[in-house]
């Protein structure tokens, strides 16, 4: 493996623990148009680690997108949806997708990382924006996107499992 490899999987890493700790705090976060005054625990760590995600983020985009990698998470900008295609027919047929080479489970991560990017980005919009009128607008654009965000990272989670299985019985 080597380093931009390692550092792909602590960024992987470091992206799904923060997430996930976001996701799960979130029903308990008291933020509306600004940090209330009364704000806890959770209200500044939303807010730190929202930001730390953001720059995680951001590295963790380059680093899977160099050297030409970006056309296996987004293969609809290379003009090349056959694959997709070709795994959603075949997935129909009970068989599972490759893990690469920019078919239907490259587009699922394309897309989650496009949603983690935008919740990341809309979240630290509104706290730059908190206390004015967009401040409501921004909250409400971060809310859609983190629940895209819930979405493909359930639909991630599922085409990784599928993969295991098909592993263990190979």
């Amino acid at each position: 493996m080597d380093a931009l490899e390692k550092l792909a999987a602590r960024q992987h890493l470091a992206v799904a623990l923060l997430s996930a700790w976001l996701i799960a705090t979130s029903p308990w976060i008291e933020m509306l148009r600004r940090v209330p005054r009364e704000a806890g625990f959770l209200d500044y760590s939303h807010v730190v680690l929202g930001f730390v995600t953001l720059a995680i983020a951001i590295t963790y985009t380059v680093t899977c997108t160099r050297a030409g990698r970006w056309r296996l998470y987004f293969p609809w900008l290379a003009g090349q949806l056959g694959a997709v295609g070709r795994d959603a027919s075949g997935l129909l047929r009970g068989r599972i997708p490759a893990a690469e080479g920019g078919g239907l489970f490259g587009l699922i991560e394309g897309l989650l990382l496009v949603l983690l990017l935008a919740t990341a980005v809309t979240g630290a919009v509104w706290f730059v924006m908190q206390g004015s009128q967009e401040a409501l607008a921004w909250r409400s654009q971060h809310i859609f996107a983190a629940r895209g965000l819930v979405l493909f990272l359930v639909l991630h989670v599922v085409t990784v499992s599928l993969h295991l299985i098909d592993f263990i019985r190979d």
